[in-house]
């Protein structure tokens, strides 16, 4: 019995080495804000700045205030910018920050429900590709608007 509890203690040591290492949440999310929007206007983009803990991707997210939240870039195409869709998403480094921003990459909100107005918030869950969901709270701004909103200027 004594030589069975040492080599029981080693084995379950060298069983949890060889697991793989758990991801603990390592994204930090700051300043997300949007634009308000037109009254009947079908979609929206929403800005953010990013720093991953950990290599990952931006994939997209889910919003009540829209049908879909998809991962866009605005590119030239023959002299005028376009926004599409980031296939595969958005890479982020480990350490870096990535800044989602007008005319830049940003998340696009697709079949929106209701007209954004300065002021108002609205909750939006990102998606990475290895971490869990992170929910948000995104504070609207003047239409137009190449900056946040100064209530979230000074927010981590």
């Amino acid at each position: 019995m004594r030589l069975i509890v040492p080599v029981a203690v080693l084995l379950l040591a060298a069983v949890s080495l060889a697991a793989p290492a758990a991801r603990a949440q390592s994204v930090m999310v700051q300043q997300p804000w949007a634009r308000a929007t037109a009254p009947h206007a079908v979609t929206a983009a929403v800005y953010v700045t990013l720093t991953a803990g950990m290599v990952d991707r931006l994939i997209g997210g889910r919003t009540p205030v829209a049908a879909r939240v998809q991962v866009h870039e605005t590119v030239e195409d023959g002299g005028v910018m376009r926004m599409v869709e980031a296939v595969g998403g958005l890479p982020l480094s480990s350490g870096r920050k990535v800044a989602l921003a007008p005319g830049g990459y940003h998340l696009m909100l697709v079949g929106m429900h209701h007209q954004l107005m300065p002021g108002e918030s609205f909750p939006l869950t990102l998606h990475f590709a290895y971490e869990p969901p992170v929910t948000i709270t995104v504070l609207v701004g003047a239409a137009g608007a190449s900056i946040p909103p100064v209530s979230i200027m000074h927010m981590p």
